[in-house]
C-alpha cells in the first residue's frame, strides 16, 4: 500500500489522507475536512472562501490537490470513508464527485443531515453507504474493519485496513474517559494481530489535560453548580455532543429541574435514536423544547410534520420568564441568547452560567465579557473529546505496531520521546508501506 496524508501532519483539523493499492487500482480517501486554523494558526473562517471554486480552493490550499476527487475531473478515487461527523474531518466533502460512494456509520449519517438543514453543510447523502461496527467490508482490494471509538462525536470509528499482506490502524479521533470509554478498554484487551502501521491522532500532545478528567466529574461538577442555584442556568455546548448531553441532562434531574433544549437539538437527539434506546430524548420527562423563528423555519423546510412531532413537549418562553428557577437551558451564543433570552430571565432571576466546550472557542468571542456585564458569572466545566497521552501509550502498547505515523498534532515530534518507532511525514508527502 502507500500511504499520502494529505493534511493534518503537522495540524489539528482538516483531515485527509489517501490509501491506494500497490496495483493503483483502488484508491481509498479517508476523512476530508475542513481547516481548523490557517497557515499561521488563527482561527480559519469558512466564510472567507465559500464562493471560491474548486481551482480556487485548491490554490488557496483549502481543498487538498487529489486528482480524480472533485467534480471537474473523472473520478478514479474508488470510495471516501469518514471516521466521524466533525467537521474537520467531513466538512469538504461536498466538493467529492458525486460518483464516487461514501462510506460511513449510521450515526455520522445522521448528524450529517442534521447539518444540512441547520448548518447548511450541503453534503450529499444519496451516495451513502452505511457500515456496522465490527463488521468487515470490501472496498476493491481493501478490506475494511471499523472499530467503534469513544469519541464526543457519537458513533465515531477506527479503521483496520488490510491490503498487499499489510495492516494499517487509522485512530481517527479517540478518547478513553467518555461515557464510552470500555470501548478504549476492549481494543487495549483485545486488539487487531500483526499491525504494520498505526496512524494515530494526537491533538492533546502539548496541551494541559484540563480540570475535569473524564465526563462523570463533568456531570458531577454541573450538578454540583446548579442544584442549589436559585435562577435559570445557562449551560454552552455543542447539540452534537451527545455524551455532554447525557451529562446535562442527568445534572438537571438529580437537581430536580427542567432541561429545555431547543429544535436543533430535539432534531439531533431524535435523529441518533437508531443507536440506543438510552439517548435522551425530547418527550422524556424532564425535557422541554423552546421554538424560535429560525429553527421552526428550517425543520419546517424539511418536513412540517417534525414540528408537530416535537410540539408535545414545546415550552413556551414566557413560561420559562414567569417561572425560571429550576430550569437548566441548553444555551447558544447567538442574537436569540443575548437579546431576548438574557434581556428577559435577567429581569426576573440572576443566571448561572456553564460554558462545556473546548476553552479556544471561549477565547474567539466576547461571551464571558457579556455574561458579566449582565451579572452572569461563567464557569468552564469540560473535559476534552481526545485521547490523554497515557491513553494513545496504551493504544500504541496494545497494538504493537511495526511503525507509528502521527496526525492531527500540532507537536508531531513529541511521538519520538514517546515511542521509538515514529515515521513522521510532511503534508503531501507519500510513503510506499513496507
Amino acid at each position: 500500500m502507500k500511504l499520502t496524508i494529505y493534511r493534518g501532519t503537522h495540524e489539528i483539523g482538516g483531515s485527509c489522507l489517501e490509501l491506494s493499492s500497490n496495483s493503483g487500482c483502488t484508491r481509498l480517501i479517508i476523512d476530508i475536512g475542513l481547516p481548523l486554523v490557517n497557515a499561521d494558526r488563527s482561527p480559519f473562517e469558512w466564510n472567507d472562501y465559500r464562493t471560491l471554486s474548486v481551482i480556487q480552493l485548491i490554490d488557496e490550499k483549502i481543498l487538498p490537490q487529489v486528482k480524480g476527487l472533485y467534480e471537474d475531473s473523472k473520478p478514479p478515487i474508488t470510495a471516501v470513508l469518514l471516521s466521524h461527523a466533525h467537521l474537520d474531518h467531513y466538512g469538504l466533502l461536498r466538493f467529492v464527485h458525486s460518483d464516487i460512494p461514501v462510506y460511513m456509520s449510521p450515526g455520522t449519517k445522521s448528524l450529517a443531515e442534521v447539518s444540512n438543514v441547520f448548518l447548511g453543510t450541503s453534503v450529499g447523502l444519496d451516495r451513502v453507504q452505511t457500515f456496522i461496527m465490527w463488521k468487515p467490508f470490501e472496498v476493491g482490494e481493501f478490506t475494511i474493519t471499523p472499530y467503534l471509538m469513544d469519541h464526543s462525536a457519537p458513533d465515531a470509528a477506527a479503521f483496520l485496513i488490510e491490503a498487499d499482506g499489510q495492516r494499517l490502524f487509522y485512530t481517527g479521533d479517540f478518547r478513553g474517559h467518555g461515557r464510552k470509554g470500555v470501548l478504549l478498554d476492549r481494543i487495549t484487551k483485545d486488539p487487531p494481530a500483526n499491525v504494520d502501521y498505526l496512524v494515530m491522532e494526537g491533538s492533546m500532545l502539548g496541551r494541559d489535560e484540563g480540570l475535569y478528567p473524564d465526563e462523570n466529574a463533568v456531570e458531577q461538577a454541573i450538578y454540583n453548580l446548579i442544584q442549589h442555584h436559585k435562577g435559570p442556568s445557562y449551560v454552552f455546548t455543542s447539540s452534537q455532543n451527545l455524551d455532554r448531553l447525557v451529562s446535562i441532562y442527568r445534572a438537571a434531574k438529580r437537581s430536580g429541574k427542567t432541561l429545555i433544549i431547543d429544535l436543533y437539538t430535539a432534531f439531533v437527539l431524535d435523529k441518533l435514536a437508531i443507536l440506543s434506546s438510552n439517548i435522551p430524548q425530547f418527550s422524556w420527562e424532564g425535557i422541554k423544547v423552546l421554538f424560535s423563528y429560525r429553527h421552526a423555519g428550517k425543520l419546517a423546510e424539511q418536513d412540517k410534520k417534525l414540528l408537530y412531532k416535537y410540539r408535545i413537549s414545546k415550552i413556551e418562553f414566557e413560561e420559562i420568564v414567569d417561572n425560571p428557577q429550576d430550569k437548566v437551558l441548553l444555551a447558544k451564543d447567538n442574537y436569540y441568547f443575548r437579546n431576548k433570552i438574557i434581556v428577559k430571565l435577567q429581569q426576573s432571576c440572576k443566571g448561572a452560567a456553564v460554558y462545556s466546550m473546548w476553552h479556544g472557542y471561549l477565547e474567539r468571542s466576547d461571551l464571558r465579557q457579556f455574561l458579566q456585564l449582565n451579572g452572569i458569572e461563567m464557569t468552564e466545566i469540560h473535559t476534552s473529546g481526545h485521547a490523554y497521552v497515557s491513553q494513545l501509550e496504551s493504544l500504541a502498547s496494545a497494538l504493537k505496531p511495526r511503525f507509528i505515523i502521527p496526525i492531527h498534532t500540532f507537536y508531531p515530534e513529541k511521538y519520538s520521546e514517546m515511542f521509538s518507532n515514529v515515521v513522521q511525514l510532511k503534508d503531501g508527502e507519500s510513503i510506499n508501506l513496507i
